[in-house]
């Protein structure tokens, strides 16, 4: 990595070091609120678009050009990796993914097998080199990520999305020894996956553990944790910042800081003062504005950015929202939250 791009906003304030400014970009800022991503989709499926490294690398690319984001994350989804191990997946329009044959025995987790990254995923490394390759020179860096081995799990055994995603809890409590083993394998195909973007070119990676939330605090310990140390454990060797999120942290925040993250991804239900003293300051922070205020005016977005920053000065600070940003948001509004968090001054 150049010394240049290592001393980027981005990754001093991953490493908690002090920065100018915080740094800023969104979740999800790839994605359908830009005109310039639904030119683009009006032509191709979800899939053939994650598939094609050409056209990831160019919606990748899209929100710095746009916004003036402090870091791209790569296009991509977090369940090709489920199709890499063994599980067929079609996205259905206007139903979200759907997972044919979904986990439901021993022996169907025994069929998962290893992704082979260089063959079944080579179309994820393929678009990172190409956004890396391109924004090398401005010195901005590349974001990979992965689902989180509980999340996967849930797409795996519902076979698609659910409101109360009983059929998970009743695998977890009927057989948690072979719960806690589809967990684990889960968790090294996350490793392997995470290790093959890093070599890639991404600078960082974040775990996205989208349910993690619906877990109580002792489930979350006894199931979550001890596969995400798994899967982080896995990649630290390569020395990329880890960014860990998970949607409803607010029960799980000290259990998140346990798990080797270098920095915390939390959603917008605690102020980051609060979160700050619940996590210490071992891990540096990232969020937290509420998805929905971009919804108001300018002025009351650079309102409540301001106010989030003044709740939590920095060190250790990267700006995102607490969710990914809504496919109805207005451009102008994310780029009056983006321009807020740069005339910020730590």
């Amino acid at each position: 990595m150049k010394q240049s791009l290592f001393n980027s906003l981005f990754l001093k304030a991953c490493r908690g070091e002090r920065v100018p400014r915080p740094p800023v970009w969104l979740m999800r800022q790839a994605g359908r609120y830009l005109p310039q991503y639904r030119a683009i989709r009006a032509g191709v499926d979800f899939l053939t678009l994650c598939k094609t490294p050409e056209l990831a690398s160019r919606v990748s690319l899209q929100p710095v050009d746009i916004l003036g984001v402090d870091a791209a994350v790569i296009f991509s989804d977090i369940l090709v990796l489920l199709e890499a191990m063994g599980l067929h997946i079609h996205f259905a329009k206007d139903h979200g993914p759907r997972i044919e044959h979904p986990l439901r025995s021993v022996s169907d987790i025994r069929r998962l097998h290893p992704p082979d990254i260089a063959k079944d995923l080579r179309y994820v490394g393929e678009a990172i080199r190409l956004t890396s390759d391109t924004l090398r020179p401005r010195n901005i860096p590349v974001i990979g990520f992965a689902g989180a081995p509980f999340t996967l799990a849930c797409y795996a055994i519902e076979g698609e999305t659910s409101r109360e995603f009983n059929k998970t809890k009743r695998f977890m409590n009927e057989d948690p020894k072979n719960f806690a083993l589809l967990l684990a394998k889960l968790a090294d195909g996350i490793a392997l996956h995470l290790q093959g973007q890093i070599e890639a070119g991404a600078s960082a990676v974040q775990i996205f553990d989208t349910w993690g939330g619906i877990l109580s605090r002792e489930d979350y310990l006894l199931f979550a944790l001890p596969a995400l140390q798994r899967a982080i454990d896995g990649v630290r060797r390569l020395g990329a910042p880890v960014i860990l999120y998970v949607n409803g942290s607010t029960p799980h925040l000290e259990a998140m800081a346990e798990t080797g993250a270098d920095v915390l991804s939390v959603d917008w239900r605690l102020p980051l003062s609060e979160v700050r003293r619940r996590v210490g300051r071992k891990v540096a922070l990232q969020g937290n504005l509420d998805p929905t205020v971009l919804y108001s005016n300018p002025r009351v977005i650079r309102q409540r950015t301001r106010a989030m920053f003044a709740d939590h000065p920095g060190p250790g600070l990267i700006a995102n929202l607490g969710h990914g940003i809504l496919p109805d948001i207005p451009v102008a509004h994310a780029k009056a939250f983006v321009k807020a968090v740069q005339t910020v001054q730590m």
